[in-house]
């Protein structure tokens, strides 16, 4: 997570399709602290492998903690096939935290949540424009470009297919 500041407007230089994933946990009994801590602790885990094996298809990542109880994590995916795959990968960290993840749920008793959205965006149908920021979001993911590249308004990014 770079913050190194870039004078400006620029946008994502992101191309074709795009997949985004929201994951994250709700506490419902803060004093459960057996039932939710281990399911905060095993994200770190899979975030730390997914940015060194680069091969497994994240192109970044960003941790949310704005309420109280919900923690989340903004994932950027090169493909479905590659989310899916790292999902179901035997040779993971994944796996193992989401069978201890569903037993914890049975025992626990509602004292921890968790939610996931998965969305599969085509070319041309996301945009962003950010100005005198560091890369963030899609940008740090993929990178970023002058907004001129992709066109000055919103209207003209949205539209924008790579040649």
């Amino acid at each position: 997570m770079s913050a190194e500041l870039i004078e400006g407007r620029t946008t994502a230089a992101a191309e074709g399709e795009v997949i985004v994933f929201l994951i994250g946990m709700r506490i419902n009994n803060f004093w459960a602290l057996r039932s939710w801590w281990p399911v905060m602790r095993a994200m770190p885990r899979m975030l730390k492998e997914l940015s060194r094996e680069k091969e497994r298809g994240l192109l970044g990542f960003r941790v949310h903690l704005g309420m109280p109880r919900v923690f989340e994590v903004t994932q950027y995916w090169e493909s479905r096939e590659r989310l899916l795959a790292y999902a179901s990968a035997q040779d993971g960290e994944h796996r193992p935290a989401w069978a201890a993840f569903n037993q914890r749920v049975r025992a626990g008793k509602n004292k921890v949540g968790f939610f996931h959205e998965t969305y599969a965006v085509p070319a041309g149908g996301y945009e962003s424009v950010y100005v005198n920021m560091p890369a963030f979001g899609l940008g740090e993911a993929t990178e970023v470009v002058p907004v001129g590249r992709r066109g000055e308004t919103a209207k003209d990014r949205l539209a924008y297919r790579a040649s």
